[in-house]
């Protein structure tokens, strides 16, 4: 079950509920305690998990086709029966705290936490998913019984199936089980905010720690939305300019010009570009980790650089590498009926259809260097850019010396 409603949903007050609600859901409900819950679900030898995004909650189940409708059962029970007693609340307050934690110990995911809170300041999308440590302390059972009410209608939610379910049953069970939905999200000002498209703020926060061996640091110009003509264009564009990682033996002929370069000046330890989308925004950037700590200003530049290249400079060959790496990476990630029930549902939720690979796989063959050109002259050259660093940064340039690499001239 794919819910439109994550920690976008939420206000600053409530930041964080989702996430929790995701924690209580396996709980007990009215008609199964959490025994019963567990026990039902381990004597089908299912699998029942869920996970929450900045505009999405998702829960799943995996099991025979037979157990198929129990499974569907079990689910509306948990997401409109669940009991959240106050008990239970507060041994999961504990649990997501010390979740907490951990996510503060993976550097990448507060870097990119940190990314979206300075490219969206003030902003639901610039919320974390967790919520910070205060609010899991104070979230209530009302909060939680609220975001439900505001949250879970019939609107805003798509069942989904994958392997051996046929379409027409699974519209059957849709009607049976989850008929007693509220039909429409009620106008509340949380839910008028959270469809508000953000504002993207041209920004950076750093947070120095030269406890930290390592420079972390995530440079971003606004991205595309999920339903952006160009949104092929800027995964292809992504993959122009590629990953590295200095610890894989081919890491100097993956056919990148910046990984490449990257390998032989030894700059960084490795980089990932990213295309992340949003419903009507998105974020395009590269992420950079190196213990280079005097070269941190270079590995930027020539970073930036490239960025600028693709606006004026990028040959056939590359665009075709890069197209062909990109409807791997597609295929692949859809091996698996999980993979594929994750597909329908998100393009579901934020498209309103789904497209086939084969479809996506001709759209993706149509896009020419010209397309790629275009794309980074008007989202790339000259724009805003969001940066957020962690670690030992002090080699780290000043917000406007980076942001001049954005209109450089070969």
């Amino acid at each position: 079950m794919w819910i439109d409603a994550g920690s976008r949903a939420e206000t600053d007050e409530t930041n964080g509920t989702a996430h929790f609600l995701e924690h209580l859901a396996f709980k007990g409900t009215a008609k199964r305690t959490q025994q019963q819950l567990e026990l039902e679900i381990e004597n089908m030898g299912a699998h029942l998990n869920a996970y929450t995004s900045r505009e999405n909650t998702v829960y799943f189940a995996k099991a025979l086709n037979e157990d198929v409708p129990q499974c569907v059962d079990i689910l509306q029970d948990i997401l409109q029966n669940s009991k959240l007693e106050e008990s239970a609340i507060e041994r999961e307050r504990d649990v997501i705290l010390r979740e907490s934690e951990e996510v503060e110990k993976q550097l990448e995911e507060v870097v990119f936490d940190h990314l979206h809170a300075t490219a969206y300041q003030h902003q639901p999308l610039g919320r974390t998913i967790l919520g910070p440590r205060e609010n899991i302390r104070d979230i209530t059972r009302t909060e939680l019984v609220n975001y439900i009410k505001h949250n879970y209608t019939a609107d805003r939610m798509v069942l989904v199936g994958a392997g051996g379910v046929p379409h027409e049953k699974l519209v059957e069970m849709a009607e049976k089980y989850f008929e007693g939905l509220p039909t429409k999200a009620p106008e509340t000002s949380a839910y008028i905010l959270s469809k508000k498209t953000p504002d993207f703020i041209g920004s950076d926060v750093r947070i120095r720690d030269d406890t930290i061996p390592t420079a972390n640091i995530a440079i971003a110009v606004e991205g595309v939305s999920w339903n952006d003509d160009d949104y092929f264009t800027a995964l292809v564009t992504q993959a122009i300019v590629g990953n590295y990682d200095k610890a894989l033996g081919n890491a100097a002929h993956t056919g990148s010009k910046l990984s490449a370069f990257v390998h032989k000046h030894d700059l960084a330890n490795s980089f990932m570009s990213f295309s992340t989308s949003y419903s009507d925004t998105g974020l395009w950037g590269i992420y950079l980790n190196t213990d280079k700590l005097t070269q941190i200003d270079d590995l930027v530049h020539f970073a930036l650089r490239e960025w600028s290249r693709l606006s004026m400079n990028v040959t056939d060959a590359e665009v075709e590498r890069a197209k062909a790496q990109l409807k791997a990476s597609i295929l692949l990630s859809l091996d698996g009926t999980t993979a594929v029930a994750e597909d329908i549902g998100r393009q579901i939720v934020n498209t309103g259809r789904r497209m086939s690979p084969g479809e996506i796989e001709r759209i993706i063959d149509h896009v020419t260097a010209k397309d790629v050109m275009d794309f980074a002259n008007r989202k790339i050259w000259d724009q805003d850019i969001a940066v957020s660093a962690v670690g030992s940064i002090e080699g780290l340039f000043d917000y406007t010396r980076i942001r001049a690499d954005m209109t450089r001239n070969f």
